[in-house]
């Protein structure tokens, strides 16, 4: 089973907050998680985020990958080292007809 730590998007229309939360892979975005670990609200001035430090630490430990988003949430609240190597970049597959 692939386990990700990512984002889940809750709140209103025009006004969302996102959940990070474990969750399997194969899972919907919005599906039925395993554990939540925080939450991130980007409306807020400075984006408002609270991440459990002990239990994404934990959840990290046992060897889930998590986002590039929530990796950056997960650096600044000090629960990760920021990464010397840059990750690769995101690439389209689709050949283009000629």
């Amino acid at each position: 089973m692939a386990v990700k730590m990512r984002l889940t998007r809750m709140g209103d229309k025009k006004s969302p907050f996102y959940r990070v939360v474990v969750i399997d892979s194969r899972k919907a975005r919005s599906g039925e998680y395993i554990d939540q670990v925080g939450y991130v609200d980007p409306l807020k001035t400075p984006a408002d985020i609270h991440i459990d430090v002990e239990k994404a630490k934990n959840w990290l430990s046992k060897g889930v990958q998590p986002t590039e988003t929530v990796k950056s949430y997960l650096v600044k609240v000090g629960a990760m080292e920021q990464s010397s190597k840059p990750s690769a970049p995101k690439t389209n597959d689709k050949k283009k007809k000629e």
